[in-house]
């Protein structure tokens, strides 16, 4: 039995011509060798699984090869290019950074680099996972890494750019390597399969290209897993099966379920999902990457980010095609929100379930718009509504001028009395519908008349009023005390501030003035804002006279009683009020504290 050889390890790119998605590099570096413009550091960066270290082994070859090609390319059979593909070349030398990254494995390298090369022109050190090296590490690589022997040329490899320091990004030319496309990795799988004599179809090598997130090693391996799974003929379900990938149709199944707004088929789709062993989290980012293709397929001009085989682009085309460009916006927001929540929530399928829901009730039928009539405002007054409605006149008649409309409480229950209207007389122009500040206020309601009338009334009624007594107010003081305590429980300290002292009444001019004191300026402030004018409504009610105010004074500061709490306090302050005890204090030379 022959030794089996990984795809990734087999089928590994020889020359720039054979790199796959990394055309631009290899161009340039071709450049710079045809044109003998050879750095002496670069620095390969990029994912991993993309050709880093590849690139950097085929371009170390061509630099020493004897018989390029015309095209830059390493002939692979001169002394150089047979050493190197035998594994016995000096010339080309590799360190995994990961493994020897300290101060120690940087000296020895440099003591290297100071052996010319036995074969070739120039030694290539490959240091690959370079970001592992300690700080000091780099330190000690900085010399030789800015000045080199005329023979050394440094090729470094790092998936994580960012952990480089600074002085070695300013001493290398940097190349940054792309992902490996969709595409350009299902077309290397194609030609594996056909080599290796494997049959497989177009939207399972997708599912697999897919799956490797742009690295063609992590492609290779899983078409290498998938191989040892189902032999050499291999169909679509085994692939899913195998990778544990959520099927296509189920989400095409789920759209159709949301536009027709079947929530139940939805939720026992995703109840199969599960079922199957998917992991929740996985379908919800399935079904947003599928909407999302929906709006690619949707919008004219997309078709190059619509990655997919020729197969499924008719089916997401059909589908799209039906879906209103607005739905697939909502229900995208839908899926991301999911997303970002579902770690969060207590009860992850709910979550999900809730999602699902909302899906499928974005297509319902909007509410009825309700039709405005062109016929007059219905007066909603309790008043008019309880009016009878006219009878229609045999023959036309002038109508009377309407009445405004009364929204007050007191308004309300007066009847209505409608102006006599003459058989000459004209047909009164219709009123504009007052506005609802006009409607709510009953000074804007009054006329002018009743104005005076009222204000007469309340002015007799003061003066016919009979001033209460001393004794009276507050008599009236304790009542309303006794009133607001009872609405108010909650503020357990209002009979306390009302009742600490006893109230002052005077006189200013025809008025009674009742006047209370507080602690502070906060409380004054408070009663004012809070209860005061509810206060001087119920003292004037119970007391039946109207002229009567309430006025807040806060206690001068000189006549708070100071209030001793401390054991030392209490001690001076007897010593003050007492000279027998200072006396004695003296005598006995005691030390208050």
């Amino acid at each position: 039995m022959s030794q089996y050889i990984v795809s990734a390890r087999k089928y590994r790119p020889e020359s720039f011509e054979t790199l796959i998605g990394q055309d631009n590099i290899a161009r340039t570096l071709k450049n710079s060798i045809a044109r003998g413009q050879l750095a002496h550091a670069y620095l390969f960066c990029g994912p991993r699984g993309v050709g880093k270290t590849t690139t950097a082994r085929i371009f170390a070859k061509m630099i020493n090869c004897t018989n390029p090609g015309p095209d830059m390319e390493p002939c692979g059979e001169c002394e150089s290019c047979l050493s190197f593909a035998e594994g016995r070349s000096y010339c080309i030398h590799e360190l995994d950074a990961a493994s020897n990254n300290s101060v120690d494995d940087i000296k020895t390298l440099m003591e290297k680099v100071q052996v010319p090369p036995p074969v070739g022109k120039y030694s290539v050190y490959i240091i690959d996972e370079v970001h592992m090296l300690s700080a000091s590490a780099f330190n000690a690589f900085l010399k030789t890494l800015e000045e080199p022997p005329a023979h050394a040329i440094f090729i470094l490899a790092t998936t994580e750019k960012h952990k480089i320091l600074p002085t070695i990004l300013s001493r290398c030319q940097t190349y940054d390597f792309n992902r490996i496309s969709v595409s350009d990795a299902v077309k290397n799988l194609r030609m594996i399969a056909e080599k290796e004599g494997v049959t497989i179809d177009d939207k399972s090598l997708h599912v697999i290209a897919t799956q490797a997130d742009g690295a063609m090693r992590d492609a290779l391996t899983i078409f290498d897993q998938t191989v040892a799974f189902c032999g050499t003929d291999i169909h679509y379900e085994d692939v899913i099966r195998n990778l544990g990938v959520l099927d296509y149709e189920y989400c095409f199944t789920l759209v159709d379920n949301f536009l027709k707004g079947d929530y139940a088929s939805a939720l026992i789709t995703f109840d199969k999902i599960l079922a199957k062993g998917f992991n929740a989290l996985h379908f919800v980012a399935a079904l947003s990457s599928h909407l999302r293709d929906l709006v690619v397929a949707k919008t004219a001009g997309l078709d190059a980010l619509l990655d997919l085989p020729d197969s499924l682009k008719d089916g997401y085309r059909e589908q799209a095609a039906r879906c209103p460009l607005k739905f697939l916006y909502d229900a995208l927001g839908v899926t991301t929100q999911c997303e970002s929540g579902y770690k969060s929530a207590v009860n992850p399928r709910l979550h999900i379930e809730y999602a699902l829901m909302k899906l499928s009730f974005l297509q319902a039928a909007p509410a009825p718009t309700p039709v405005i009539s062109s016929t007059p405002p219905v007066i909603s007054s309790e008043a008019e509504k309880s009016k009878p409605a006219p009878k229609p006149a045999e023959a036309p008649a002038p109508k009377p001028a309407e009445a405004p409309v009364i929204s007050s409480e007191a308004e309300k229950s007066k009847p209505a009395e409608a102006p006599a209207a003459s058989a000459d007389a004209e047909p009164a122009a219709p009123r504009r519908r007052k506005s609802a500040a006009a409607s709510l206020s009953l000074a804007g309601i009054m006329t002018e008349p009743e104005k005076k009338t009222e204000q007469k009334a309340e002015e007799e009624a003061a003066a016919a009023a009979e001033a209460p007594s001393d004794e009276a107010i507050k008599a009236g003081w304790s009542g309303m005390v006794d009133a607001l305590t009872a609405k108010y429980p909650k503020m357990v300290r209002l009979k306390n501030t009302l009742t600490a002292k006893d109230v002052v009444i005077s006189e200013e001019e025809d008025l009674r003035v009742v006047s209370f004191e507080v602690v502070n300026d906060a409380q004054k402030a408070w009663l004012e804002e809070r209860l005061l004018r509810e206060m001087e409504t119920l003292l004037r009610t119970s007391l039946s006279y109207p002229k009567i105010n309430i006025s807040i004074t806060v206690t001068p500061e000189e006549k708070t009683e100071k209030v001793l709490y401390m054991p030392e306090e209490k001690a001076k302050d007897l010593i003050e009020k007492n000279g027998e005890v200072r006396e004695l204090v003296s005598q006995l030379s005691l030390d208050v504290k």
